[in-house]
């Protein structure tokens, strides 16, 4: 079949709803298992060569950020009702590869104490997998994914296995900010990401750009169009711009019987298959699994429990950036090679986790602001000199603990492209996330001053600017009236329909989910192919 023939297969082993990394990686792990596999995508392809015009996009004054990857219009809406505004068009993209097309790439793996939040401390509560169980795929996840990271971290859980590549070189201002770290006896270590300081899996090393978030225009940074890729290769087939509309399951209601898509011209398919793999995001899956309600499932599919759309969380991201009397020899876009996670892991339930990473900024665009100035000529010169150079600045992921108010539902009010009420979202960040936050903006401050930097801009502790890691709508547990999943990412009402996203965490941690979101993932294809 070629790719724009996008009427539907006959029935097939497995279809996965979704081509990000955990579609990707799940189609993938199936194929090459040998089984039949189906990949319905909402978005486009988006093909190497664009990425050097999108990446230039982004560098233009004149485009918005959701300009990069055109996160906008009737296909995209959304609405916001929290406490917090949620940018949803920021966290997220619709194309093969999704969310990792922007990501910026950091892998860390989730701690031990993030599994067990709820024996710890009596706080939202417990996995009903833990780190040991995940550990085998966390080292599978790494190098699939490609991940350079160097074993200095001190804080990171145990491992057996060396990371596949070598971690980069810390940059300038970390070396900066590593030198204030040292008088606050705060220990500093390299973070693990999946970016390659050397060719591997067939791509290229790092050339530098420095623009992985919003986009990489070399490839050297993974996104799920990889494992989209070598699940083609091994007979997948993958539809684009094929947008779910509504999952229908049998007259008894344990089966999930089709995916029922729409094309560009606006037809309306339905895929079958024996397994399907819902596999779009902590927004879209419980949006897609409302939808889909029926007379045996009135409040949504798989939602017997209440839970689906409930518990939304994300990490709470707070910038602290400040000025030098000395330049730092950034450039205005780059990367970040060093963190701390001194402050993770802690005895009492309250300030949680969170962890302090170096940014490699160069402070305000010096065009923009020298162009605000107003001249041309030498006076042009003087201005962009004036505006760049000397900023140094730190970021912060901080814990959002589970909140069943903070949630996903279906806006009453608006509709997308096909007619569908749009996500609503209400985010809720909680005493636990503002007590927390203080503190770690008080961490952040102390460093720049103790580096001698003047601050001029923190995140205040009340609204913070979201880590784009939505999760836990679509909850992992043993308890079906609590929760959407089991521990193998099967839901509890439907046999056949499993889940592979960060929806599924119970709690969130204060380390980027990605990796976890592709272990898990590397877990349910296992489950999966013993089922078929």
């Amino acid at each position: 079949m070629s790719a724009a023939d996008r009427t539907p297969s006959e029935r097939v082993d497995v279809c996965v709803v979704g081509a990000g990394p955990a579609g990707g990686i799940v189609a993938h792990s199936l194929a090459d298992r040998g089984h039949d596999v189906v990949v319905l995508e909402a978005g486009p392809r988006v093909p190497l060569a664009e990425r050097l015009e999108r990446m230039e996009r982004h560098q233009r004054p004149a485009h918005d950020w959701t300009d990069v990857w055109g996160m906008d219009g009737e296909r995209d809406a959304y609405s916001s009702t929290g406490d917090v505004d949620y940018p949803l068009n920021r966290t997220r993209i619709k194309g093969v590869g999704g969310t990792t097309l922007h990501w910026i790439g950091y892998t860390p793996r989730f701690h031990p104490k993030d599994f067990e939040m709820g024996t710890r401390y009596g706080l939202g509560t417990d996995w009903p997998i833990a780190y040991d169980d995940l550990r085998p795929y966390y080292a599978e996840a790494e190098s699939e994914l490609g991940v350079a990271g160097a074993e200095d971290n001190p804080f990171a859980p145990p491992r057996e296995e060396p990371f596949p590549m070598e971690a980069f070189p810390p940059s300038h201002s970390d070396s900066i900010l590593g030198a204030a770290c040292e008088e606050l006896d705060i220990e500093v270590h390299s973070v693990p990401q999946a970016r390659n300081s050397e060719a591997y899996d067939g791509r290229s090393a790092c050339v530098g750009y420095g623009t992985c978030h919003p986009v990489c225009p070399s490839g050297a940074k993974y996104d799920g169009s990889v494992h989209i890729r070598k699940a083609e290769s091994e007979g997948a087939r993958v539809v684009d711009r094929a947008p779910v509309q509504r999952l229908e399951h049998d007259s008894e209601g344990e089966r999930v019987e089709a995916a029922v898509y729409a094309t560009p011209d606006g037809t309306e398919h339905r895929q079958e298959a024996r397994q399907f793999v819902v596999a779009c995001g902590a927004i879209e899956t419980p949006r897609l699994l409302l939808l889909s309600q029926s007379e045996q499932y009135p409040d949504g599919l798989a939602n017997s429990s209440g839970a689906v759309g409930r518990y939304l969380m994300d990490h709470l991201l707070y910038l602290v950036t400040g000025r030098l009397m000395e330049p730092t020899e950034q450039h205005q876009v780059g990367f970040s090679t060093s963190v701390t996670h001194q402050f993770y892991d802690h005895e009492e339930a309250t300030p949680g986790s969170f962890f302090v990473g170096f940014l490699n900024y160069a402070g305000p665009s010096p065009v923009e602001a020298a162009l605000d100035d107003g001249g041309w000529g030498d006076d042009l010169t003087a201005a962009v000199e004036r505006s760049y150079g000397g900023h140094i600045g730190t970021e912060a992921l901080v814990e959002q603990l589970p909140n069943p108010n903070s949630r996903v539902t279906l806006d009453p009010d608006e509709t997308d492209d096909h007619g569908n009420p749009v996500p609503q979202i209400h985010w809720t960040v909680g005493d636990h996330g503002r007590t927390t936050a203080e503190k770690a903006i008080e961490v952040q401050r102390d460093i720049l001053d103790e580096a001698g930097a003047r601050v001029d801009y923190a995140t205040p502790a009340d609204d913070p600017l979201s880590g784009s890691h939505p999760m836990g709508t679509t909850r992992m547990g043993d308890d079906p009236a609590e929760s959407v999943v089991d521990r193998r990412l099967r839901t509890h009402d439907l046999e056949n329909l499993s889940i592979a996203s960060s929806g599924v965490f119970p709690t969130g941690g204060a380390m980027n989910p990605t990796l976890t979101i592709v272990a898990l993932s590397l877990k349910a294809a296992e489950h999966i192919h013993d089922d078929l």
